[in-house]
């Protein structure tokens, strides 16, 4: 399916199809865990935030959980999607939810979230884009990041030599230092493997904005 859009130019396009199958029960969103993003959660554990009056963001958010869970962590949380199906199916999900869910295009977002964030969480998004729009996708996420904010990326990761393999597409750490030169400093880097079958090699960064 992602082939087939990005063959036509729509490198973005499948997303609203796979979510609306996946609500018919027809395919299955392989992303969507029906939990918090357990790395998400292991990094917490050992650097928790400082929340209170502060502000976060999900990139590419699906149908909510890590969302929920900054805002439950005292965020005030926005999250989106290009998915109007997967925002609808996040605020179904969570009826009494303080998230701001939203549809929105990470190529043309809202004007006002332009460095409006302190904590931005991005997770599965990067690595689902052709390599070719990846430089305009990180320097997008980094925009968002206020001065003296933090984005945490979480993605699949692959050294330079091995071959870029099928969707998703891991990152090399070259392709990572953008998010450098669009303005934000690394804080943090870390590579494991995940408890995926086959295990999945992961890298996990802290970035800030001086």
């Amino acid at each position: 399916m992602a082939a087939e859009f990005i063959g036509k130019g729509d490198p973005t396009g499948w997303f609203e199809v796979l979510y609306k199958e996946g609500e018919a029960g027809k395919s299955v969103v392989p992303w969507a865990d029906h939990g918090t993003n357990t790395s998400l959660i292991e990094f917490w554990k050992a650097n928790p935030q400082i929340t209170a009056g502060k502000k976060a963001l999900v990139i590419g958010c699906g149908l909510g959980d890590d969302a929920e869970q900054l805002a439950a962590w005292g965020f005030e949380t926005a999250a989106f999607d290009i998915s109007e199906t997967a925002i609808r199916t996040a605020r179904k999900r969570f009826p009494k939810s303080e998230v701001n869910y939203r549809v929105a295009d990470l190529f043309e977002p809202p004007a006002e979230w332009k460095r409006a964030f302190d904590f931005v969480f991005e997770a599965n998004t990067v690595q689902a884009l052709p390599v070719k729009i990846r430089t305009q996708a990180i320097r997008g996420i980094a925009g968002f990041v206020g001065p003296g904010g933090k984005l945490l990326a979480i993605v699949r990761g692959r050294e330079a030599d091995e071959p870029e393999g099928e969707l998703p597409w891991p990152l090399t750490r070259t392709e990572l230092e953008e998010f450098v030169r669009a303005g934000l400093a690394e804080q943090s880097f870390e590579e494991y493997f995940d408890r995926e079958e086959p295990p999945a090699r992961r890298y996990r960064v802290l970035y800030a904005r001086p």
